[in-house]
């Protein structure tokens, strides 16, 4: 590619994580064509790399249908907004990162009118509702996927497909530190350590917090010194957890969070808080309600890496929601447990929906899906209970040999998937600008 290739680029990114890998995106352009021009929707990282925001990220940052319903009208100005100063000046190509909603539709506009789209991240097609891939056919010039497998289903129907890597594995260390995330953490080195992840979602907490933690109790009657870890995204998710974990004793059970507390106690630190006082380390209290016992801890850390990434680290093992977490532990090299309850309702659709294409079934947890094994047990809906829990988990937590084997496949796992992402990316979209 010469030095002066100087295209003009559009792109949308919708949230965070989509503004970062963009931004990563345009540098790796910029790199084999300095003359390069970008314009659209996207944020701080962005911003900083060289293109020029048309309309904020945050315009595309709707949770929840009532705050779908509130921002409609904005949404609708910023789409018709942005797709008239595309087709007035037409780039040469256009990439919509992640925010399917959004970006498919315009994409689907654009391409009819002869402008080539690329979109990154494709829409959990093999999971739930397969068909829309036929909307992403007459959308989507080329598609960049995360996942080696997807390949084969954009393929299947016509539609021009790169696998590019999964960005997480190449944030996350092939060989992890769980020393130093312990004493990050101020945790015991020697323990054995498991993580609770329920899920970040008010839904999800409410539906498996308490399976999990009965669990934890079972576990912790086998092993007094385990210590159980739980990260939490915000203080609405933290106060839910602790209200279900005041009716559920568990020994040695921490939260952790990294926002403000409106109520904190220094009368009854524990050991480990007293230390991490004197120390300058992260600072918790004990918080006791009836018969229930857990450590808050607020965490003072200047790293942008979630909670949860530490907590994973710090882990032996997990019982884990099905989501991106179970990929997560999966580049720890963690064992886990994955399950999963849904709504009365969400498993009524579930249900009428299970008739069409999901060709990767029956497995749900990404590692999983990914290895084309069941790696690590799922257990979901009614299987989803405290008894079946603790035997999976014992197992991840005993077992020597199950557990050197899982490491070994989540090794060759994270090397599949750290790739040079933002390079390949780059790649395929300046091959689109010819």
């Amino acid at each position: 590619m010469v030095k002066n290739f100087s295209p003009k680029i559009a792109l949308v990114a919708g949230e965070p994580s989509g503004d970062l890998l963009a931004s990563r995106i345009i540098e790796g352009i910029q790199q084999h064509s300095a003359g390069a021009t970008f314009t659209g929707i996207g944020g701080p990282h962005m911003r900083d790399a060289g293109m020029d925001i048309q309309f904020p990220m945050d315009t595309l940052s709707v949770f929840g249908y009532v705050d779908a319903l509130k921002s409609l009208p904005k949404l609708i100005h910023t789409y018709k907004s942005l797709e008239k100063n595309l087709l007035a000046h037409r780039p040469d190509v256009f990439v919509g990162v992640d925010a399917p909603d959004f970006n498919l539709r315009l994409e689907h506009k654009l391409r009819g009118e002869g402008i080539p789209t690329v979109h990154f991240v494709g829409p959990s097609i093999w999971a739930w509702r397969y068909e829309r891939i036929y909307k992403i056919r007459e959308a989507v010039s080329h598609m960049l996927v995360l996942f080696p497998f997807e390949t084969a289903i954009y393929d299947k129907v016509g539609i021009p497909v790169t696998f590019v890597g999964h960005p997480t594995a190449s944030q996350i260390p092939l060989v992890p530190d769980r020393e130093k995330a312990r004493q990050e953490l101020g945790l015991p080195a020697d323990a054995r350590i498991v993580a609770i992840l329920p899920g970040s979602r008010a839904s999800e907490i409410k539906l498996l917090a308490e399976p999990f933690l009965k669990a934890a109790q079972f576990l912790a009657a086998k092993d007094t010194s385990i210590h159980f870890i739980v990260p939490v995204v915000n203080q609405a998710r933290a106060e839910q957890f602790k209200e279900i974990a005041q009716h559920i004793p568990v020994p040695n059970l921490h939260i952790y969070g990294n926002y403000e507390y409106t109520q904190a106690s220094s009368d009854n630190l524990t050991g480990v808080q007293e230390a991490n006082r004197n120390s300058g380390k992260n600072e918790g209290h004990s918080t006791t309600n009836g018969h229930a016992h857990f450590i808050e801890h607020q965490l003072k850390r200047t790293s942008s890496r979630p909670i949860s990434w530490l907590v994973m680290e710090a882990c032996d093992a997990a019982i884990a929601a099905s989501g991106t977490a179970t990929l997560e532990l999966a580049l720890f090299k963690r064992p886990m447990v994955i399950a999963y309850k849904l709504t009365p309702l969400m498993k009524m659709l579930m249900a009428w929906k299970s008739g069409q294409d999901k060709p990767y079934l029956p497995w749900v947890g990404l590692p999983n899906i990914l290895l084309n094994d069941f790696v690590v047990p799922e257990l979901l809906q009614e299987d989803c209970t405290p008894t079946k829990l603790v035997e999976a988990t014992w197992n991840a937590l005993d077992n020597t040999t199950y557990i050197a084997k899982v490491k070994r496949q989540f090794h060759d796992l994270h090397l599949s998937l750290k790739q040079d992402t933002a390079g390949l990316a780059a790649q395929v979209i300046l091959e689109m600008c010819k």
